[in-house]
């Protein structure tokens, strides 16, 4: 919870307990509490920003007007009986007002660690060569929203970004297209801000800059991972972040368009994953000409020669793992690239590997599921059988080995789940989404990402990777062969 929001409960909460417990009825001095009451609530919803989550702790002032001027106060005082059950309900009610806010947080991100101050802009783009294939109009073309963190010159001016743009717009969609949820439930999301200055100018420092492309899982959204990007960019990366329209939970345009993920809900074999690799990974290479263009010529100037384009990575969740592997076997350009819990969809890897750099991520949660055998679970899936059980479970293993032969690098994390990788983790303890400390998780993976990019894209010795899997030996980290 945020200062103010304990700040209006601790003190409204406390009068209405000081109103119950001195029984106070009527009188001209009780117009100060209220006051008192009256503008916490407003100096919290102006300072931070009202939501619905603390509309119980918002009506405390009504609740005291209530008892104030309702009813008469008793000579002697009231029974120990009704002092009890007032104060009783009082509490039940400090409860509900509590709990909503509390596991559903309007969270902040750590500080990133890196050297850079942290700048961030958003991009429009329209290849003209392709056409919407969501669309009926075959005259459009395919559109695309990507936004850049990257190195911030100190003093270089911005105000801190939101969390999302169009913020009413997204938490809807991710609300209703990510966690099938009704729509308002995760609107504080657009109270968030992060630690990047908006249209920040480039620190010219380190120039020319490495870029990391990232890419979201299926129904995502390109601010996802928030914690990792802006920590990449703090330590001298140019990352862009795409949303893959139609298949993002949302892409919202310039113009106020919006498309909303329109993929099939029952999307589930790797076939049927594997027949949208080719549209992602056309948007990622229309992306990585865009980053070419603006080297050449950025319209603002920001960005004009200040990119390396020899030093280009990807990194992705979940179905943007499998994209960014497809992108590392097939696009000359791309020199490095982790998965997070991603998947292997489309044509496998050879099985000698990549011949280059590739960090795998896995999930604690994902890999016991792919380690667990038929036999295991035969009685919870009834009238399946072992071969159709067991394929998808052979094949990601096949095609995950294959993708770390030659020197892949991979670790997996204890107690984590698929979304420990993404901002989803601290959403809310009731969606189930986190491991025991999600906190720790992301620190883990900024870490090592960190590290393994200064390795391959700056040529950095391989010494902090050493490190820090003799700092968190839990993770097993591995050079696999």
């Amino acid at each position: 919870m945020r200062f103010w929001e304990i700040g209006l409960i601790v003190a409204n909460f406390g009068l209405l307990y000081w109103a119950v417990i001195t029984n106070k009825k009527g009188g001209r001095g009780l117009f100060i509490p209220l006051g008192i009451a009256l503008s916490l609530a407003i100096v919290q919803i102006v300072v931070e920003g009202g939501r619905w989550e603390m509309i119980p702790a918002y009506l405390t002032p009504l609740l005291l007007t209530a008892y104030f001027f309702i009813g008469k106060r008793k000579e002697g005082g009231k029974s120990r009986i009704a002092l009890t059950v007032q104060a009783v309900l009082l509490t039940v009610y400090l409860l509900v007002s509590v709990a909503p806010p509390a596991v559903l947080p309007v969270f902040s991100f750590d500080e990133p660690t890196g050297p850079y101050a942290v700048g961030t802009t958003v991009y429009h783009w329209v290849d003209d060569k392709r056409r919407e294939v969501y669309s009926d109009n075959p005259a459009d073309r395919r559109e695309l929203m990507a936004q850049i963190w990257y190195p911030a010159a100190e003093g270089g001016g911005g105000e801190r970004s939101p969390y999302l743009q169009n913020a009413s717009k997204m938490t809807k969609a991710i609300s209703s297209k990510m966690m099938g949820l009704p729509a308002f439930v995760l609107s504080h999301l657009g109270l968030i801000k992060t630690h990047a200055l908006v249209d920040a100018k480039l620190s010219n420092s380190g120039s020319p800059y490495p870029v990391l492309i990232f890419s979201h899982g299926m129904n995502g959204y390109r601010n996802q991972n928030m914690y990792q990007l802006e920590e990449l960019a703090s330590h001298g990366y140019i990352v862009i972040a795409i949303d893959y329209a139609y298949e993002a939970a949302a892409s919202v345009y310039p113009d106020g368009r919006v498309a909303v993920s329109k993929t099939d809900p029952n999307l589930t074999s790797n076939a049927q994953y594997g027949m949208h690799i080719p549209l992602w990974t056309s948007d990622a290479a229309f992306v990585l000409n865009q980053v070419e263009k603006l080297n050449q010529n950025d319209a603002v100037g920001r960005f004009t020669g200040k990119i390396d384009l020899d030093r280009i990575g990807m990194l992705g969740h979940s179905f943007g793992g499998a994209v960014t592997v497809q992108m590392l076997k097939n696009d000359s350009r791309v020199k490095a690239a982790l998965s997070m819990d991603g998947g292997f969809y489309g044509p496998p890897v050879s099985d000698k590997g990549f011949g280059k750099p590739f960090f795998m991520m896995y999930a604690d949660e994902t890999y016991s599921k792919i380690m667990t055998s038929y036999d295991d679970v035969a009685e919870q899936f009834g009238g399946v059988s072992r071969e159709a059980f067991e394929a998808p479970r052979k094949e990601y293993i096949q095609k995950s080995g294959y993708a770390l032969a030659g020197g892949g690098l991979s670790i997996l994390i204890p107690g984590s789940k698929h979304a420990s990788y993404t901002d989803l983790a601290l959403f809310s303890p009731l969606l189930g989404l986190s491991g025991t400390d999600p906190r720790r998780d992301h620190r883990i993976v900024n870490e090592f990402s960190v590290a393994f990019f200064d390795r391959y894209l700056k040529g950095k010795d391989d010494s902090t990777l050493q490190d820090l899997a003799a700092k968190y030996p839990e993770v097993d980290f591995k050079v696999n062969n």
